[in-house]
């Protein structure tokens, strides 16, 4: 017999009040002030959030008791996909923050011994790392995916950083990717994917189980570190918006359709092709800003996701914008009460 509506909308409220409170670390006070209830009302949320299975030792949202937006996000774009809950006004560094710290824990959830874990290094990531739980590991190994090296910087103490905090976190093994991030020649790169070291590293970065990237974007609000480092002259800066580029994804560059075709630029990156990455079993990304909607948009499209962590707007205006699958439509009404299930 299906749930009374109130009793779903309890139950959402619960699940909300305890990503608050376990994934983002909000006092009570501040959950209240956020959800416009009492502080005694949170507390009953977060005690129902336990005693229907919401929160075990960690929060979760059960495979059959994602919320509604989950759902239909889920159910528009085939992939598995984790909304950090936000109030409705709060400044693009707050997003990024908050969506971080609710993907570090969900990101360890899914770090085991004996993984080869794929990096690509960015703002996004760098915000990331911040918040690693620590987690044993055995015979973990991290590679960076993507060069970090300009005419300005080797780019080592910038990725090296973010590799650095994946290891302290994980115990785990460190193989950094010391060349440009874009080559000024192509045939300069192919010569250099022939030399054995590098080999080394193309052939850990072929094995990688988990790959953790972010999304770039020539337009976001909090600019993505490729397109702030000094990583591109006014020459390519003006080729990136004649291309009709909107995102990258380890410095390879995709359209708002998800192609890249005729992208020249993607010659010259150190990152692995968008074909590479769809062959990585689990593909792990995280994106707040509302800036890089049309960059999510595309990296769907491009189908280089399988699971997502994502700040609430940019979920919604995703959604919206790209209208129902092709031939299927929105469902009526999705599931929204606690069912019980595994993890989403």
């Amino acid at each position: 017999m299906p749930m009374p509506d109130f009793t779903q909308d309890r139950l959402r409220d619960a699940l909300r009040a305890a990503q608050l409170y376990y994934l983002q670390d909000l006092t009570m006070g501040a959950i209240a002030h956020e959800m416009h209830v009492s502080r005694s009302s949170v507390s009953r949320l977060i005690s129902l959030a336990r005693e229907t299975g919401l929160v075990e030792i960690n929060v979760h949202s059960p495979h059959e008791a994602r919320s509604q937006l989950e759902q239909r996000f889920a159910d528009r774009f085939g992939v598995r996909v984790h909304v950090v809950p936000t109030p409705e006004r709060i400044t693009e560094v707050e997003r990024l923050e908050r969506t971080a710290l609710s993907a570090a824990r969900i990101l360890a959830s899914a770090i085991d011994s004996n993984m080869t874990i794929g990096v690509a290094w960015g703002s996004t990531l760098s915000a990331v790392t911040r918040h690693l739980p620590a987690k044993t590991t055995f015979n973990t190994q991290v590679v960076q995916m993507n060069g970090a090296a300009n005419v300005r910087t080797s780019g080592i103490p910038y990725a090296g950083e973010i590799l650095a905090r994946f290891a302290d976190a994980f115990g785990a093994g460190v193989h950094p990717f010391p060349v440009p991030a874009i080559f000024d020649d192509p045939a300069t790169k192919e010569a250099m994917w022939r030399e054995r070291s590098v080999r080394r590293v193309l052939d850990l970065q072929a094995s990688t189980n988990l790959f953790v990237f972010g999304l770039g974007s020539p337009h976001a609000d909090v600019p993505s570190h490729v397109y702030s480092g000094g990583y591109f002259d006014p020459e390519t800066l003006a080729e990136i918006d004649a291309m009709g580029i909107v995102g990258d994804c380890a410095t390879n560059f995709f359209r708002i359709d998800g192609s890249t075709e005729g992208i020249v630029l993607n010659d010259r990156s150190s990152g692995p092709d968008l074909d590479t990455v769809r062959r990585i079993p689990h593909r792990f990304c995280v994106v707040s800003s509302l800036s890089k909607a049309e960059s999510l948009r595309g990296a769907l499209a491009a189908g280089i996701i399988t699971e997502l962590v994502v700040e609430e707007s940019l979920c919604r205006q995703v959604l919206e914008s790209a209208g129902p699958r092709p031939g299927t439509g929105f469902r009526a009404s999705a599931v929204s009460g606690a069912r019980g299930g595994g993890p989403a």
